[in-house]
């Protein structure tokens, strides 16, 4: 047998080795391994996530060099009995007359032929462990094995070459080579987007390829049947499709061999609910203790079906999609431990948030933490099945996400969370309560005005019927309808409710109680809006001083009553005193705050504003320009508080004569808040008008009368007739129809 030359015809490849695509790298690495061999035994592992075209590799591997190698041999090796039985073969076919032997016998020809020959290629293929090509391995000297396995570690001895996904572009290609091959006509509008879902896995490629080409059906067509049946599609293979390699299969064939722990199934479904990268294994603890975690972890790794580093995992996305699927047939998908995973990957998401508070910048990088891996956890479930824990975390990051100006998503985690707590807690309970009064603000602050007073005003009458009309909840009720009515220019409404509140505080909570003292300064600002400028200097500063007194001098509630007192006298033109008031509190909230806090940037950009109604241009240009780029920094571009800066850099271009800078500004900034705010929100209103004032400076009267009246009609629809931005935009367009 020894003495056996390899017989002409004799080899086993792969049974279906597949359309082929991408690879050039690898596939380098495989050729350069040969081509450096000088006759030595080379002995090449790849290794990746079950179905991302290992097996399709070393087939085209083999394919590009049937020529090299004689003969080429290709053996299923998940298993050491397997790939005995695979040697065993290969002795049958290179001398047939050995097939009446013992297995045994057959295995040991099959191994004593490879380790005297040379120009061989055998592929292991499968292999589930590296112990059970051991053996095999210490005894070869010649030939080529590439070996493939879902296994990462082990391979110390060897060349490993770890596979990865497809490129989008690749994974397009396999798409449309697949479909095409049998439906030429084929529309493949979105294939990009069905790849990207498929999270570029080859496996899962084809399997969507041979459906799309057998049932006809579009790759937008089928991204639907995938979010609504995904059990199915994850398993479904077209006629006459291998079942065992479909995206569900391969990756149970998987967890059976992990099956022996069942913290490793617990984990993965746990991972399965949070975003694919970046997942803090710090996050993960709470669930799991060690040793066990980091023991579940490296068994994942060891498998592919995991990318670990000393501080986050990543999970492939399909893999998290198939986890988090119900499947009763599966014994690691069923529904009971898939909706536990959930729920506790909901309470490690809550728990990091406990004690933290969303507007402290000092504790936003733990929210920006959170965020991305809750909203993945918030999409791929629905109310229904959302828990107490679920409504506070959405509760908490809608706090946080107005504090960052994404009003729209805010709005939406608020419906959730009242929606949740009503359906858990009940109408009355005060959780509940508090949910529809945070949803009212979150339409306040998106210019939803008439939204927001509706609910302010249902959600009052039910705390004071559940809590009673002195509950501190029932006053902070009132407190935010005020301020509503004020948004909406009802002022004599907002002072009168407000002077009520102030009243009942300070007999139920004490004159000196922080929600009285905040009473206090919005009834302030409420005179100050409706001209009443001397009443509201006379309360600021009365205020000021108790809460000073009550809070000390670097409370950030100081800060911003100095900050509102400062800005009264601006309006009353007292311009030396503000400006005075504004340096000094800058100093001061650098100091305790920090240079890029909120409430920083903030009075930088009403010091801009003091120097320009002093008419030192050139101060305010400087200062709003530095303010502006700090505040996209730290807010980031789309901030509400960003665009004001922009909008405001824009008056002032238009105010020292720089006209084509200011239309320029006011344009992108007109149109981003258009985009981020909405059309209707008041904000948008002043930045068209903004827009049309900078047009009639610069001698464009058709334009700036145009965009004056759309803006005039949409202020008296969205505000009504009597609110301060209606009159100002009503005042601009007079103003430019007589000029």
């Amino acid at each position: 047998m020894e003495s056996l030359s390899a017989v002409p015809g004799v080899g086993r490849v792969s049974a279906e080795p597949g359309v082929f695509v991408g690879r050039v790298e690898e596939l380098a690495r495989l050729e350069a391994a040969v081509a450096g061999s000088d006759g030595r035994a080379v002995v090449i592992a790849v290794h990746g996530l079950g179905g991302v075209g290992k097996s399709t590799l070393a087939a085209r591997f083999a394919e590009l060099n049937a020529d090299r190698f004689s003969p080429v041999w290709w053996l299923t090796a998940d298993s050491h009995v397997a790939v005995d039985t695979g040697l065993a073969e290969l002795a049958a076919a290179l001398a047939p007359e050995t097939a009446v032997l013992p297995s045994e016998q057959r295995t040991e020809l099959g191994v004593r032929w490879l380790v005297t020959h040379d120009d061989w290629l055998l592929v292991l293929d499968n292999v589930t462990s590296p112990q059970d090509v051991a053996g095999l391995l210490k005894r070869v000297r010649t030939g080529t094995v590439v070996i493939t396995s879902r296994q990462r570690y082990g391979w110390r001895t060897v060349q490993a070459v770890p596979l990865d996904v497809l490129s989008e572009y690749e994974a397009v290609e396999l798409l449309t080579r697949i479909v095409l091959s049998d439906w030429p006509d084929a529309d493949l509008t979105d294939a990009d987007r069905l790849c990207t879902e498929l999270g570029l896995l080859p496996l899962a490629i084809e399997q969507a390829g041979a459906y799309l080409s057998q049932t006809r059906t579009s790759p937008a067509a089928y991204l639907k049947l995938l979010a609504r049946f995904p059990a199915r599609m994850f398993t479904v293979t077209a006629e006459g499709g291998d079942a065992q390699r479909t995206m569900a299969r391969v990756w149970h064939v998987t967890l059976d061999l992990l099956a022996d722990a069942e913290v490793t199934g617990q984990v993965l479904r746990q991972l399965a609910w949070f975003a694919s990268e970046g997942i803090p294994r710090a996050l993960l603890a709470g669930a799991v203790e060690e040793p066990e975690l980091s023991e579940a972890l490296g068994r994942l790794a060891a498998y592919s079906m995991i990318t670990l580093t000393a501080d986050t995992v990543a999970v492939h996305r399909l893999v998290q999609a198939v986890t988090r699927t119900p499947d009763p047939a599966d014994p690691h998908r069923q529904l009971a431990d898939i909706a536990s995973a959930r729920d506790t990957a909901t309470t490690i998401l809550a728990t990091a948030l406990v004690g933290r508070r969303p507007n402290n910048p000092a504790d936003w990088p733990v929210y920006r933490l959170v965020l991305p891996h809750a909203r993945i956890l918030l999409e791929h479930t629905t109310s229904d099945t959302d828990t107490t824990q679920t409504g506070w975390l959405l509760n908490e990051l809608g706090h946080y996400l107005d504090e960052q100006g994404d009003v729209t998503t805010r709005i939406a985690y608020f419906i959730r969370a009242r929606d949740s707590f009503q359906r858990l807690l009940g109408p009355d309970h005060p959780d509940t309560l508090s949910s529809r009064n945070n949803l009212a603000r979150a339409y306040r602050s998106a210019g939803d005005l008439d939204r927001a007073i509706t609910l302010h005003e249902a959600t009052l009458a039910d705390r004071e019927r559940v809590l009673g009309s002195d509950h501190p909840n029932t006053l902070t009720s009132r407190n935010n309808l005020a301020s509503a009515y004020e948004s909406a220019g009802d002022l004599n409404r907002a002072i009168t409710l407000y002077e009520a509140i102030i009243v009942d505080s300070e007999r139920v909570l004490g004159s000196d109680h922080p929600d009285t003292l905040t009473s206090r300064n919005n009834l302030a600002g409420a005179c100050e809006s409706a001209g009443d400028l001397d009443r509201a200097i006379s309360l600021y500063e009365a205020n000021l001083t108790d809460i000073r007194r009550v809070l000390g001098s670097d409370h950030p509630n100081t800060l911003a009553s100095r900050s509102n007192l400062a800005y009264t006298y601006l309006s009353k033109g007292d311009l030396d005193r503000a400006i005075s008031l504004y340096e000094a509190i800058i100093v001061d909230s650098e100091r305790v705050l920090g240079s890029d806090h909120p409430n920083t940037l903030t009075s930088r950009n009403n010091l801009a504003g003091a120097y320009e109604s002093a008419g030192d241009l050139d101060r305010a240009i400087s200062l709003y320009e530095a303010n502006l780029a700090d505040s996209g920094r730290v807010l980031g571009s789309d901030h509400p508080n960003t665009l004001t800066s922009r909008n405001n850099l824009g008056n002032v271009y238009q105010l020292a004569g720089d006209l084509d800078r200011a239309i320029t500004l006011h344009e992108a900034t007109l149109a981003d808040r258009e985009r981020v705010l909405g059309s209707d929100h008041p904000n948008t209103l002043t930045s068209r008008s903004n827009l049309a004032r900078a047009y009639e400076s610069a001698g464009d009267l058709d334009r700036a009368i145009s965009l004056y009246e759309a803006t005039l009609a949409d202020s008296e629809r969205l505000l009504g007739s009597d609110h301060p931005v209606t009159k100002a935009v009503r005042a601009n367009l007079n103003n430019a129809r007589s000029t």
